[in-house]
């Protein structure tokens, strides 16, 4: 008789049906199709101010640098200048950065020129698509504009 209460307590009747289950797995859906889009576009917006930091930290790297050996380094010295005496400058104190030089968000080099076109130096990282231009999280990160104003 004891065993008869066990069955009757796991009987189907407490169970969720197949469509319950549906139900709530749709609803789940709904919601992740609603959420992700907004969290994927924060993951590529911190990107974008990830790498408009990394080149106001460089350019304090270059203006040590120019301090230090009183030019910034040619775009043919890159910012390898800033890990290495390339140029054989005599009053290079360097290093200038701590680790070695890491690339944009995106996995790719940052585009360093010297003298730059609006600047004397541009530092450049081309955003999500990794070409000229674009707008939006596809936008190029430069060292000429400001982080807030800029994007």
């Amino acid at each position: 008789m004891r065993h008869a209460g066990k069955a009757a307590f796991f009987s189907s009747e407490r169970a969720f049906t197949l469509v319950e289950l549906i139900v709530v797995v749709v609803i789940i859906g709904l919601l992740a199709a609603l959420v992700a889009p907004r969290f994927l576009g924060k993951v590529e917006r911190s990107r974008v101010k990830a790498a408009g930091v990394q080149i106001e930290l460089f350019g304090a790297a270059l203006d040590q640098f120019r301090l230090d050996a009183g030019r910034y380094p040619t775009t043919a010295e890159g910012l390898a200048a800033l890990r290495e005496n390339l140029a054989n400058i005599e009053r290079w104190q360097g290093p200038y950065l701590r680790k070695e030089i890491p690339r944009d968000p995106w996995g790719r080099e940052f585009m360093y020129r010297s003298p730059g076109e609006r600047e004397e130096y541009e530092i450049i990282s081309f955003g999500s698509d990794g070409a000229p231009g674009g707008e939006g999280d596809a936008v190029d990160i430069v060292s000429w504009r400001s982080l807030d104003g800029g994007l």
